[in-house]
């Protein structure tokens, strides 16, 4: 049934193999906003590196307004991270379903608005560019800090250079030769095929993704994240309503 699905796929209880799935859904959604913003601010938005590298660039060249710029970036990933902690962690205590979709809920909302009001804000741009960085970085952190928590640090979904590297690695060891006497040695170099599949489907969601996000805002503009949010809430529907339909079911019965 889909309700089990999506309740396997995004409640409380976990397995390996909903943490890949969900990770390749929230791997598709963002590399589709990390595309998309670049099109509409032209900055990425989804890793640090570069952001953190940028920071140093302008405060070596003395430009004081840019490296505030990626400070204030590099904090609202932050915070995004420090967000999606809280949330889960709240809901949590409280053994919610919904423990780790609440940070979905959040970042649908916020990517519905951006899409709803991206059009009427971007007439300023003095004011819609940098806000729209923040926005992005923040919901960015909220994102990869959740998948991680879900997942115990295994996934990530918003920067691809930790997938890369496991793939190279992987892929060094899928090609190693081992020699006819020391096949069946302890020593022998075997690659983790499951893990390859994982990465380069994750690697692969995020491409696709990125390329649906730039196809959709040069095609329709910001309206284009409102499917992206539209599927965050289908992700997260089926343990919020598990969680209402139990709040109500316990006032009834103290009722």
């Amino acid at each position: 049934m889909p309700a089990q699905y999506f309740r396997s796929l995004t409640g409380r209880r976990r397995s390996a193999g909903a943490n890949r799935q969900l990770g390749l859904s929230l791997a598709f959604v963002a590399g589709a906003a990390n595309a998309g913003g670049y099109l509409a601010v032209g900055q990425y938005t989804s890793h640090m590196s570069g952001i953190v590298s940028a920071i140093a660039d302008q405060t070596a060249l003395g430009d004081a307004r840019l490296a505030l710029a990626g400070m204030g970036a590099l904090a609202s990933f932050l915070v995004g991270a420090g967000c999606s902690a809280v949330l889960v962690n709240w809901g949590r205590r409280r053994n919610l379903q919904s423990q780790y979709v609440l940070p979905l809920l959040v970042e649908a909302t916020l990517l519905l608005l951006f899409g709803l009001l991206g059009s009427h804000l971007a007439l300023w741009e003095a004011f819609f560019v940098p806000v729209t960085v923040i926005l992005l970085c923040f919901i960015m952190g909220l994102q990869n800090a959740m998948i991680a928590k879900l997942s115990g640090a295994e996934i990530r979904t918003t920067h691809m250079t930790g997938i890369v590297t496991d793939l190279g690695i992987e892929l060094g060891k899928l090609f190693y030769w081992n020699r006819p006497t020391v096949d069946a040695d302890a020593h022998a170099v075997i690659a983790n095929r499951a893990k390859l599949r994982t990465h380069g489907t994750m690697l692969a969601s995020f491409f696709v993704g990125a390329l649906a996000g730039a196809i959709g805002f040069r095609h329709v503009g910001y309206v284009s994240t409102v499917p992206l949010a539209a599927a965050l809430v289908a992700l997260a529907v089926v343990p919020v309503a598990d969680d209402v339909l139990a709040y109500f079911w316990r006032q009834g019965y103290r009722g």
